[in-house]
């Protein structure tokens, strides 16, 4: 089996993430992952390609949610993954369901284990992409969902504890 350098990232459990911002007059989403960098302040890590039309509307409105995806989301991931353009509303295409947030302006998705509402602190251009370090300045818990996680390219429901 050949190894590639690029295939390295998915050795790296990580969460799923459904990143969902508006901006003035339209709103996206895209399947992202986040890094968690400190717990007070609650600060996390996420990277959007420049291309991309999130990347617009993160730009224009300097917030954004990270909804934590649950297992009932998996095909909702793997088509805003492969789902690219402003031309789309990936809302309506998706049946995406949304809920007020109650310290921003972008949207929450329901569904999700968790969403929570950040707004950037700074970002700084790597290659193709921009990474965000924002703040959660609120969030919300759904206990009775199963958070997801990515490995090696595969999804998994996190429920049971092995420590």
């Amino acid at each position: 089996m050949e190894k590639k350098i690029s295939n390295v990232a998915r050795l790296v459990p990580c969460s799923v993430v459904l990143l969902s911002v508006a901006g003035k007059k339209k709103k996206d989403a895209m399947t992202a992952t986040c890094m968690f960098v400190s717990e007070n302040p609650a600060y996390f890590v996420v990277s959007v390609a420049k291309s991309s039309f999130t990347y617009q509307l993160i730009e224009e409105s300097a917030e954004f949610v990270l909804n934590l995806a649950s297992a009932g989301q998996v095909k909702l991931a793997k088509a805003l993954g492969a789902t690219h353009g402003a031309k789309v509303d990936k809302f309506a295409k998706f049946k995406i369901v949304t809920e007020k947030s109650r310290a921003i302006a972008s949207p929450g998705i329901k569904g999700s284990y968790a969403f929570l509402e950040c707004r950037v602190v700074t970002s700084y251009p790597v290659g193709k992409y921009v990474m965000y370090l924002a703040e959660a300045v609120d969030y919300r818990v759904d206990e009775k969902a199963v958070p997801l996680a990515w490995l090696s390219n595969r999804y998994f429901a996190l429920k049971d504890p092995v420590g």
